[in-house]
């Protein structure tokens, strides 16, 4: 899969959340920050998002869109979207992840580096499934457990302004990034939708 390069226009596909309420694309009002995630449920991608929800206020004042999108149906990702303040978007035939050039390996999980994260985030997951406040992910999820992640800043009319591609499922943007970056690209606070 070829890797999406700065400078270049992100592809033109629809996107529509877990609830299949269309999510807003690149526009002249601000910029997306589109993340690619793993499964529904994965613990990795729960704790990161969950960082992005307590900080959603800060990248909607930088004029700052967020939409996640996961390898799995819609039905195994809407348990997951509760509290989050921002749109999950199910992705099961991968065809967002072929676009954009993201890719799958077992380094997801083997390097290193991921071993921190993945205790922290399972310890997380281990005390909300055990008070009910969160569902086990599914034993094989669709697209399988080995994805990576990756994160794309997309401007006006599309144009791909900074773009990463993670070496381990834990190797992503985190809020601090995407604030720096948008600040680079001084862009106009977006309207809260009505």
């Amino acid at each position: 899969m070829p890797r999406l390069q700065i400078g270049t226009t992100a592809p033109a596909l629809t996107l529509t959340d877990v609830t299949g309420a269309p999510v807003p694309g690149p526009h002249a009002d601000g910029l997306v920050h589109l993340q690619f995630r793993r499964f529904a449920g994965c613990p990795v991608c729960n704790l990161h998002l969950r960082g992005f929800a307590l900080r959603h206020d800060e990248l909607r004042a930088a004029g700052v869109l967020e939409a996640a999108v996961f390898h799995s149906p819609a039905a195994e990702l809407s348990p997951y979207a509760g509290g989050l303040p921002f749109p999950l978007v199910a992705d099961p035939g991968k065809d967002l992840y072929r676009a954009y050039g993201v890719e799958h390996g077992v380094r997801a999980l083997l390097d290193p580096r991921v071993w921190p994260t993945i205790v922290r985030s399972l310890v997380r997951s281990s005390g909300l499934v055990l008070r009910g406040r969160e569902r086990l992910p599914a034993a094989r999820p669709l697209g399988g457990r080995f994805g990576l992640p990756a994160d794309f800043l997309v401007g006006p009319g599309g144009r791909i302004l900074a773009a990463h591609y993670g070496a381990h499922a834990s190797d992503h943007w985190t809020v601090d990034q995407v604030l720096a970056l948008a600040a680079a690209h001084r862009t106009a606070p977006v309207a809260r939708p009505a």
